[in-house]
């Protein structure tokens, strides 16, 4: 009889179903995506010789986007002024929160986001009406609590 090993480095992975995103003061329920990414653009820079002599680095940039369902849209537009515009909105954090295996939660923070813009588009066939927003962004936090939930529902922060 052969000896099989199981291959479960990381264990369960952690995936959509462990997301949780809050805008604005209240978890989202009505998005079906969230993308943010940041970088530091950096260059070799060159002397005499055909190799670098050192390396420049340039400035910070973050992006991110989430999308919308039609009525977490609708939500917001109706917590503004008659009128309002989702580009309107104050500067607003958004957290993602990711639950692994062990209940640990790890929280990034997108910070000063704005929208830019609004939209809705639709088509034949499509059961839900959803958009993309881009955000405008300043930096992100990445990783910025880890909290491990307890038996007995109290979250302690490690």
């Amino acid at each position: 009889m052969a000896n099989t090993t199981i291959i479960d480095k990381h264990g369960k992975m952690t995936g959509w179903n462990n997301v949780t995103v809050n805008l604005l003061g209240r978890d989202l329920g009505g998005f079906t995506e969230i993308s943010y990414s940041d970088e530091v653009k950096k260059e070799n820079v060159y002397g005499a010789g055909p190799y670098p002599i050192g390396r420049s680095e340039g400035n910070y940039e973050a992006k991110a986007s989430v999308t919308l369902k039609k009525e977490e849209i609708d939500a917001l537009l109706q917590a503004l002024p008659k009128g309002g515009y989702l580009h309107d909105i104050d500067p607003f954090d958004i957290t993602v929160e990711y639950a692994d295996k062990d209940m640990k939660i790890l929280k990034d923070r997108i910070r000063n986001c704005e929208f830019t813009g609004s939209g809705i588009e639709t088509k034949n066939g499509e059961g839900s009406i959803e958009h993309k927003f881009d955000l405008l962004v300043s930096h992100i936090e990445w990783n910025v609590t880890q909290w491990k939930w307890l038996k007995h529902s109290r979250a302690t922060q490690l």
